[in-house]
């Protein structure tokens, strides 16, 4: 159910981006704002506090990209995004959001959105899902057929852009990102037995992946002493350092 169209009514050729960002909270949705205004290629046009807000900003003037919050007073995020597709809006949506539970990412997925940030972030992890969409609105510019290899690539833009933009090569973004994602949807620190078992891969790749995270900073490594035995192994998406949402 994505949007992203480079044939819909709005020309990905523009050289700016516009976005609409929709928050419950003023404060933070002037944040948000801010952080879009930053990024070169964006422009915000317009914010939102509530579904019924979104919609009629909507109505007055058509953006690319909505920032959308789950949390929202009068309908949630997801039923937002059924809304404005029965409307026939077709801009693409990027949740953010302080809804780490699994369903709702799933949910978020199933309904389109194409990158899902939990709050909370910083400006920092915020430009890299920003770039990482208008990497992809670039790659489907040129239209035409795609190869497996170009399909790939172009699958694997945004969870790069979520994770790793510099995985070494032979590592999936992908996967990198369904590590994350189980990670962040996590109460504590996971063992990589149970991280393989929530993401669905192997527990052998789960520790591959999991070394490099850590060795690039983005994952927090720690020790679980039993009564015998080695320590366990715990591992937690590591938390960003400079000022959040």
């Amino acid at each position: 159910m994505s949007a992203l169209n480079p044939a819909s009514t709005r020309s990905t050729a523009s050289t700016v981006i516009d976005v609409l960002v929709v928050d419950d909270d003023v404060r933070v949705a002037r944040i948000n704002a801010a952080y879009v205004a930053k990024v070169p290629g964006f422009r915000v046009v317009a914010t939102a506090h509530s579904t019924a807000e979104a919609l009629a900003a909507l109505d007055g003037q058509p953006v690319d990209l909505i920032l959308l919050d789950h949390y929202l007073p009068d309908e949630n995020g997801l039923a937002a995004v059924r809304e404005l597709r029965a409307r026939g809006h077709q801009c693409d949506v990027i949740m953010v959001t302080a809804a780490r539970d699994v369903a709702t990412v799933q949910a978020a997925m199933r309904h389109g959105a194409l990158q899902y940030l939990v709050k909370p972030f910083n400006f920092a992890g915020l430009r890299a899902k920003l770039e990482a969409y208008a990497t992809l609105r670039r790659a489907l510019e040129s239209g035409g057929e795609a190869e497996q290899a170009e399909v790939d690539r172009i699958f694997g833009v945004l969870a790069a852009g979520a994770v790793a933009p510099d995985l070494p090569k032979g590592h999936s973004p992908t996967t990198a990102e369904l590590v994350r994602q189980v990670l962040l949807a996590a109460d504590g620190p996971l063992s990589a037995q149970e991280i393989a078992e929530r993401s669905g891969v192997s527990r052998q790749t789960a520790q591959r992946y999991l070394k490099l995270l850590e060795r690039t900073g983005r994952v927090r490594l720690s020790l679980r002493y039993g009564e015998t035995g080695r320590p366990e192994h715990r591992y937690a998406w590591a938390a960003t350092s400079p000022p959040t949402v």
